[in-house]
């Protein structure tokens, strides 16, 4: 299998084994890299580490900043980075692997129906006690299997800079209209739902119904495990 990864990724399994921290970066468990080594031209923008996201805090687990995925996830996302990159285009990655502890974070949070200082900006037209129910949060996130990605598509400048893409919903918006089939965007951005979802499929990853954003690889390697190690 390693022989089929690309060479940055290799270079990352290599150098972030357990028990051999590097960069003063923690070690990580056998089988996950960094995307950031693993994938150098990515743009990661690693919202549970700060205070812009739905919760309105830093999440539980999300320690260092770094982004973590599993080493086969990478190969894959290295494919579809390959594909975008001669036509000035990229990969944007908001979330990747995700603790079970901030995925209790979210739980908690999602119960408390007295907190409510983010709703006009991530679910104004979905009552709090009913984002269980709709799927945008539950007490178990594949992202915490190792394999699944939260991602947008950017357009490179002169300067390097990338711009985001018109989705017609920003990452993290709960709503019908953050579906990846939704008619309530204008063709513009559906036509770019559907760049990313072809893409996405075409290299192994499973979208995901409720959110255009989230996909999961498909033969993902560690299907039945739950992880915790804090990022």
């Amino acid at each position: 299998m390693l022989k089929k990864l690309p060479v940055a990724v290799l270079i990352a399994i290599v150098l972030y084994v357990p028990g051999v921290p590097g960069a003063d970066r923690p070690a990580l468990p056998d089988g996950f890299v960094y995307l950031d080594l693993a994938i150098p031209d990515l743009v990661i923008d690693p919202r549970y580490t700060t205070e812009h996201n739905f919760v309105g805090t830093p999440i539980d687990g999300y320690r260092h900043g770094y982004t973590v995925l599993s080493a086969a996830g990478a190969n894959a996302l290295a494919e579809v980075q390959e594909t975008l990159r001669p036509f000035g285009l990229g990969l944007k990655i908001f979330d990747a692997y995700r603790p079970q502890r901030a995925v209790d974070h979210f739980v908690r949070w999602g119960q408390d129906l007295r907190e409510q200082r983010t709703k006009a900006h991530y679910y104004p037209d979905v009552d709090k006690r009913d984002l269980f129910k709709e799927g945008y949060i539950a007490a178990r996130s594949s992202h915490s299997r190792g394999s699944t990605v939260d991602l947008t598509i950017v357009a490179h400048d002169d300067t390097g800079q990338g711009r985001e893409l018109d989705m017609g919903s920003p990452f993290d918006f709960f709503g019908p209209i953050s579906s990846p089939h939704s008619l309530k965007v204008n063709a513009h951005q559906r036509a770019n739902r559907i760049l990313l979802h072809m893409l996405m499929r075409a290299h192994g990853f499973a979208p995901y119904a409720q959110e255009w954003w989230h996909f999961t690889l498909q033969d993902e390697p560690f299907p039945d495990t739950y992880f915790d190690f804090p990022t």
